[in-house]
C-alpha cells in the first residue's frame, strides 16, 4: 500500500481522480486519452480502470472505452433510500423520545452490523454517543438483537462464522449457543433487551419494524441510563414503541 505524507492511500486517490473523469459532457473514455486527460501514464490508468471495472464501478464497452458501471448507480440509490428513510423517520422517533424521555434509535442490518439511520435524543438532555451513518456491534445491543433474531437460518450461520464477538463489559454474551438461546428468546417475546452488554450503565429496548408483508425490516430502540429505566417500566417503554413502530411501518410501507 502507497501511502503519502499524510497517510493517504494513493491508489483510493488515484481511483477517485479517475472516476471524476466521467461526467456528463464526456461519459466515455479510451485508456489512452483518459491518461492524457488525468496526468497518469497509461499504464497507470488501465491498471487503475480494471480494478474498477473488477468491483463493477467501470464497464468496458465492446470497443474497449470504459463508462461508470452499474454499482456507482447502486450506491447512489443506497444513499438517496437512506436518506428518504431519515427523513420519513424523524417525526415518529422524536415523538417517542418525548413519551419515552429517553434516546430512540432507528436502524437496519447491514455488513453483519447495525447501521444507525437516525435517532431523537432524550429530553431530559442526557447524550447517548451514537452517530447516524455508523456502524454498531448486533450481537451486544438490543436493536442488533431483533434484527438477528429475524434472520433466515442460513443468514445467521454466516453470521456466527464470520464475526468476532468480543466483551463490551462483563455482561456481554459472546458464547454462540448462549447467544442463540438469547436470540430464540427475543423473537418469541416480541422484542430485545441490552442489559449493560455494549456500556455499562446503559439499558437499551428494542422491537422490530416490519413491512407490509410482516417481514423485519429495522429496528427501533429506547436507551436510558440504568439509573434511570427501570424494569417497572418496561411495560409502559414497549407500548409507545409498538405505537411509534406503528407510525413508522406506515410512513416507510413505500419503500419496503
Amino acid at each position: 500500500m502507497v501511502e503519502d505524507s499524510k497517510g493517504l492511500n494513493m491508489s483510493v486517490v488515484k481511483a477517485f481522480s479517475v472516476l471524476e473523469a466521467f461526467t456528463s459532457e464526456r461519459k466515455r473514455w479510451g485508456v489512452r486519452d483518459l491518461a492524457k486527460h488525468i496526468g497518469y501514464n497509461k499504464t497507470t490508468t488501465f491498471r487503475l480502470l480494471r480494478s474498477l471495472e473488477h468491483v463493477g464501478a467501470v464497464h468496458k464497452d465492446v470497443d474497449d472505452k470504459y463508462r461508470l458501471g452499474l454499482k456507482l448507480f447502486q450506491l447512489g440509490h443506497e444513499v438517496s433510500l437512506y436518506k428518504a428513510l431519515r427523513s420519513l423517520s424523524q417525526e415518529p422517533l422524536e415523538h417517542i423520545a418525548k413519551e419515552i424521555t429517553e434516546t430512540i434509535h432507528f436502524g437496519v442490518f447491514e455488513h453483519f452490523k447495525v447501521l444507525y439511520l437516525n435517532k431523537a435524543e432524550s429530553p431530559l438532555g442526557l447524550k447517548v454517543s451514537t452517530q447516524i451513518g455508523t456502524y454498531q456491534d448486533a450481537y451486544c445491543s438490543a436493536m442488533g438483537k431483533v434484527l438477528l433474531s429475524h434472520l433466515e437460518d442460513k443468514d445467521l450461520h454466516a453470521y456466527f462464522d464470520r464475526t468476532e464477538r468480543i466483551a463490551h463489559t462483563s455482561n456481554t454474551i459472546i458464547e454462540a449457543s448462549a447467544l442463540r438461546c438469547e436470540l430464540n428468546k427475543v423473537n418469541v417475546q416480541g422484542y430485545a433487551l441490552d442489559m449493560e452488554e455494549l456500556e455499562l450503565g446503559l439499558i437499551c429496548l428494542a422491537i422490530p419494524v416490519r413491512n407490509p408483508r410482516g417481514k423485519v425490516i429495522a429496528a427501533i430502540s429506547a436507551s436510558g441510563p440504568s439509573s434511570r429505566f427501570k424494569s417497572d417500566k418496561m411495560d409502559d417503554y414497549l407500548d409507545i414503541l409498538r405505537r411509534g413502530a406503528k407510525q413508522l411501518e406506515d410512513k416507510l410501507s413505500d419503500f419496503s
